[in-house]
């Protein structure tokens, strides 16, 4: 096994800590004053760096908004696979779904703000022609939730009758709309909405008993 140099390791580790300072800066800065305004520079000010630091780091603004995407998606993972997979039955892991992505939301803001301003802003794709976000990989979250829910509805867990596509689809829009509702209303009781949600579609899949 080759060793690796602890100067290695210790930059190595620097980088990936700067990297994540930048776009984390970048988000803040692009819920702020939104994407057209966040320039390089407003981002590296509002870090006390260089906009030369951040160019060390991405090939520029398009890379650096790759890797906010990159991020947000990762983070939302993180934050909700935990949660649903601690759900023992259909009902609990249905209502973890929709409270824990809901509660993500609450607790990063600027992030879905963020991800909001770009694709409102943001040109789809990059200069050199490459994709920023696929079309597909928007259905990606319907698709794997449809999955689940025909799981628990082959276990037994959930109501048999209803369509998973359908009901998929149906969740996640009343989920995907939440961003903008932040946007247009910085109070909105998501906490509230996240329960009125749950009790929905609770209802509109849980087995009669």
């Amino acid at each position: 096994m080759v060793a690796v140099e602890p100067e290695v390791e210790r930059r190595t580790f620097t980088e990936i800590a700067r990297r994540h300072q930048i776009v984390l800066a970048a988000i803040d800065t692009i819920a702020e004053v939104g994407f057209a305004q966040a320039s390089l520079a407003r981002i590296a000010a509002r870090i006390g760096i260089s906009k030369g630091v951040i160019s060390y780091h991405f090939a520029g603004k398009e890379d650096l908004i790759r890797q906010i995407v990159v991020d947000v998606v990762e983070a939302d993972r993180a934050y909700i696979v935990p949660r649903v997979l601690a759900a023992s039955t259909g009902p609990a892991v249905l209502r973890a779904y929709i409270e824990s992505n809901l509660a993500f939301m609450r607790e990063h803001r600027n992030y879905l703000v963020a991800v909001v301003e770009i694709l409102r802003n943001g040109r789809i794709t990059t200069p050199d022609g490459r994709r920023r976000i696929d079309g597909q990989e928007l259905d990606v979250a319907a698709h794997l939730l449809q999955e689940q829910l025909a799981r628990l509805q082959g276990a037994g867990q959930l109501r048999r009758d209803f369509d998973p596509g359908v009901m998929a689809v149906a969740i996640r829009a009343a989920i995907d709309v939440v961003p903008h509702r932040l946007i247009g209303d910085p109070h909105f009781d998501i906490e509230h909405y996240a329960s009125e949600l749950a009790a929905i579609f609770d209802l509109a899949t849980r087995e009669a008993g």
